[in-house]
């Protein structure tokens, strides 16, 4: 199973249809999305594998608007850089919850509060 972090909190999964994965190792010529392809999952299959964030980023300048979910080891320290980059959401295993349990998600969840670059401008 898999818990599902929004900036609400920890959610089951609610997405019915299919879903198109992404592996970080995917080139930025491949990410031509479909019509119609309502989420897009990217693997993560390391929290210290930061190029799923960049293809978060490259997917949301090239106009997808759908949803989009970083998948695997990302950890509550990279929640509001995956928001940033273009993420609504982050799927995590059952055991990644257990040991960083909601409350520490919750803290990060405040992202665009918490934006570096704003406050150095503001």
């Amino acid at each position: 199973m898999s818990v599902i972090v929004t900036d609400a909190g920890f959610a089951p999964e609610d997405h019915t249809g299919p879903i198109l994965d992404l592996a970080s190792d995917t080139t930025p010529d491949a990410l031509d999305i479909a019509p119609g392809v309502r989420l897009v999952r990217i693997d993560f299959p390391s929290f210290a594998d930061g190029r799923g964030f960049t293809l978060a980023r490259l997917l949301r300048l090239r106009g997808y608007t759908g949803r989009l979910r970083a998948r695997g080891h990302v950890i509550a320290d990279q929640y509001a850089m995956s928001r940033r980059s273009g993420f609504d959401e982050v799927e995590i295993s059952d055991d990644l919850a257990a040991r960083q349990p909601e409350a520490q998600w919750l803290d990060r969840a405040q992202w665009q509060a918490h934006d570096y670059q704003s406050r150095v401008r503001g």
